[in-house]
């Protein structure tokens, strides 16, 4: 019988090999001939799954917002509504090697959507999903009664968290943070819009 090749897996496997790549040597450094040898594939082989180096880099960004998405969602929260908003907020931030290498792949968006639509289109897809999260962080809270006194409105409180939780990602994806650091520095801002948030840590 002829071999049965399940070709999503495969796909799934040369994404994760982007995601590799980029954590350990820079986005500059992917290729389909550097992830073909992550991967350890052959560059012709590869070939049969993504032509080009955007379509490859597009594909293993939409496989991390998928697969972080799926994990808030999947998430099961038994403490309090600021410990979950806490916890999935740091599903999203690179506390760990696993969350360090998918926001590498997703940050490193920031520059190759300057000169590629393609590549322009998935950073979108990224903000977007990142604004939403937050948003519905904000509107869960603003129904329980636990947002501190404000006069913002909820888009705006939501701007100002995805601002918080990027802006940490960055620095810690620069170097500038450790993970302790940055989760410390997200525990004071939630401790400032969550109305009891530092009584639960």
């Amino acid at each position: 019988m002829p071999k049965i090749v399940d070709h999503e897996a495969r796909r799934m496997e040369l994404a994760d090999a982007v995601g590799r790549v980029i954590a350990r040597d820079g986005v500059n450094e992917v290729s389909i001939r550097s992830v073909a040898a992550e991967a350890g594939w052959s560059s012709g082989t590869l070939r049969h799954y993504f032509t080009t180096r955007a379509e490859l880099l597009a594909f293993a960004c939409e496989q991390v917002i998928h697969r972080v998405a799926t994990r808030i969602t999947d998430m099961r929260h038994s403490g309090t509504v600021q410990q979950a908003v806490r916890d999935t907020l740091l599903e999203t931030m690179p506390v760990d090697a696993r969350r360090h290498a998918e926001a590498a792949v997703a940050f490193a968006f920031l520059a190759l959507g300057l000169s590629d639509p393609r590549l322009a289109e998935v950073q979108r897809a990224h903000f977007d999903g990142m604004y939403g999260l937050c948003l519905r962080v904000i509107e869960s809270l603003d129904a329980e009664g636990l947002l501190a006194p404000h006069i913002a409105s909820t888009e705006l409180l939501a701007r100002r968290l995805h601002a918080v939780v990027d802006g940490l990602s960055i620095q810690r994806l620069a170097g500038h943070l450790t993970p302790e650091l940055m989760v410390a520095q997200l525990d004071a801002y939630l401790a400032e819009i969550i109305i009891g948030a530092d009584e639960t840590r």
